[in-house]
């Protein structure tokens, strides 16, 4: 039994090969009974997906014809389909034909045995709607698709069950060839959305398959900007995963909006931006019609976003672009320098502060400013770069009177606590709403180091009376 999983799943392969007159007779011996062959379960638990397997104790599980077509073994499909009792059409526990598994594993001479034969459907779909071209042309076998095609009645539009049509699986599987051929048929429709409302245009720009965009872009009738349910174009969703040539080929048509935002209104831009893809937000740019301060839909605009994850090369260049407003702030009063100081990101704060139209000082809703969220995070770099900039106030409270100083020693941010003491012009004992003065704060919460620090302030609160609040 050790050797019948490899047996049952290859010994097909072998016969293909060389099978002699003596391998031919006991073969046909095995398939005359195959339906109920244990070594026709294991083929299928091999071969086939486990939902696949609910019917297994279906009859027919799988005859002797489906076998041979599977193995695209000639000899002996052409003996059986004239054998009395075979039915050339026959479905399998699945619901696939002779024709279907030959058409999935490229098997060219059987496919073109059936197809001979006038009782064949080609059209013949299985349990998941899939018909022997739609297989064809998802596993990639341009001869068989090239050999469906010659028949005059075949469908090449039909979807299967997830609305996907052999133009579809080919266009996301990036089969170059069986795009071409399918797109050479003037009765095929180029723009059939799948379950998800994705066109094969939607589906190539996905995977990043240029040459099977440009084919389709090839064809006057393709919708460059259908979006899917989600409101991704197909232009925003190669924007989003960063392939640069089909942004570069979608780009090239005139006819659509490349603005279009998804369903939380974030354009390609935006999200290039959110991904730092430089090379397409280059791209992007480069079209006049590119809106680069439209915000999604929490208002943040592409630099935010960029600043935001720390895309210091995205966020060069979107600063270089004329009309770009640094100061834009998303709908929580985010600023990019907020943002960016939120996360830490040194890199993309000198790049902003380099420019002299930003705010260091502008608060969040919360009445938070730059200074203040990286001296609560710790960030010890960017509240040394923030500090350096002239015009910022080192004391400006939240809406919780919560200065950056009082930030840093709630948290125990000591070496934050020691560089904004060494300003002068740093209060050390306001108190905030609560009447909370820093040590007090330091005190509560255990931060040994931080009161130290402040009691060594000549002009600190050496009586952390106000503990309690």
């Amino acid at each position: 039994m050790s050797f019948l999983k490899y047996s049952s799943g290859y010994w097909g392969t072998h016969a293909k090969k060389d099978l002699s007159d003596h391998a031919k007779t006991l073969a046909l011996q095995i398939l005359s009974q195959y339906e109920d062959h244990i070594s026709a379960v294991s083929l299928m638990e091999q071969v086939l997906q486990s939902g696949y397997m609910g019917g297994i104790t279906n009859s027919p599980l799988f005859s002797g014809l489906h076998c041979a077509s599977f193995f695209g073994i000639v000899e002996l499909v052409t003996i059986l389909i004239n054998c009395e009792g075979y039915k050339v059409d026959q479905q399998d526990c699945g619901g696939s034909t002779p024709l279907a598994w030959a058409a999935r594993n490229g098997h060219q001479e059987v496919v073109k045995i059936l197809l001979e034969r006038s009782n064949v459907d080609p059209n013949y779909p299985d349990e998941n709607d899939r018909t022997p071209i739609g297989w064809a042309a998802l596993e990639g076998h341009e001869p068989v698709v090239k050999l469906l095609l010659e028949r005059e009645n075949i469908d090449l539009n039909r979807p299967d069950k997830y609305d996907r049509t052999p133009l579809g699986w080919a266009a996301l599987e990036g089969h170059e060839l069986v795009v071409k051929l399918l797109l050479e048929r003037e009765n095929i429709d180029p723009n059939l959305p799948d379950v998800n409302d994705r066109t094969p245009l939607g589906l190539a720009a996905i995977e990043g398959h240029e040459c099977v965009v440009k084919l389709l872009l090839e064809r006057e009738d393709v919708d460059p900007d259908c979006p899917d349910e989600d409101g991704y174009g197909p232009l925003g969703c190669a924007a989003l995963l960063g392939h640069e040539g089909v942004v570069k080929l979608l780009l090239e048509r005139e006819n659509f909006d490349p603005n279009r935002p998804n369903n939380n209104d974030q354009t390609p831009l935006g999200w290039a931006a959110f991904r730092g893809h430089e090379r397409v937000v280059k791209l992007l740019l480069e079209r006049e019609d590119v809106d680069p301060n439209r915000p999604g839909e929490d208002g943040d605009v592409p630099l935010g976003c960029a600043a935001m994850c720390g895309h210091e090369g995205v966020v060069k260049i979107l600063l270089e672009q004329q009309g770009v407003d640094p100061n834009r702030p998303n709908k929580s009063d985010r600023t990019p320098l907020r943002c960016a100081a939120f996360q830490g990101h040194e890199g993309v704060i000198k790049l902003l502060l380099e420019r002299e139209d930003v705010d260091p000082n502008r608060p969040d809703v919360n009445d938070l400013t730059p200074l203040g969220c990286a001296a609560s995070k710790g960030h010890e770099g960017v509240v040394k770069l923030l500090l350096e900039q002239p015009g910022v106030d080192p004391n400006r409270p939240d809406k919780y009177d919560r200065t950056p100083l009082r930030c840093a020693a709630l948290e125990g941010h000591e070496v934050l606590v020691k560089v904004l003491l060494e300003r002068e012009d740093v209060d050390p004992i306001c108190p905030d709403i609560y009447g909370l003065t820093p040590l007090g704060l330091a005190a509560m919460n255990g931060h040994e180091t931080v009161v130290n620090l402040l009691r060594e302030r000549e002009n600190g609160d050496p009586n952390p009376s106000n503990l309690a609040g």
